[in-house]
């Protein structure tokens, strides 16, 4: 159940960040569902293995690389999904750190 809540908080970010930030497209909301999901299955998977790829350039960044990694999970996870376009690589970056941040706040909220 908190799984299909986790989806359904960052569908409906994503889908309200693309009205915000001119250089993301979103169709529909269940499109920002369809992403949602492709994105977590993107975290679930390739994520991890490139952080573990990535670990002498995390720690010369002192962890900074972890948000190009993040942009690049966002732009494979639109990549996947028709309908969303990100119009480069520093939307993708912005995208990804805003839709982080709103929805880990709303997320954190509801569990108090």
């Amino acid at each position: 159940m908190n799984f299909i809540i986790r989806l359904l908080v960052t569908a409906a970010v994503a889908y309200g960040l693309a009205y915000l930030l001119k250089g993301i497209h979103i169709d529909s909301y269940w499109t920002a569902l369809v992403f949602a999901l492709a994105l977590a299955i993107v975290n679930l998977i390739i994520r991890p293995l490139l952080v573990i790829l990535t670990i002498p350039l995390t720690i010369i960044t002192l962890g900074l690389f972890l948000f190009v990694i993040n942009a690049l999970m966002v732009l494979l996870a639109a990549k996947v999904v028709d309908g969303i376009t990100i119009d480069g690589f520093w939307w993708a970056l912005l995208f990804g750190l805003l839709l982080s941040v709103v929805s880990s706040l709303l997320l954190s909220s509801k569990n108090e």
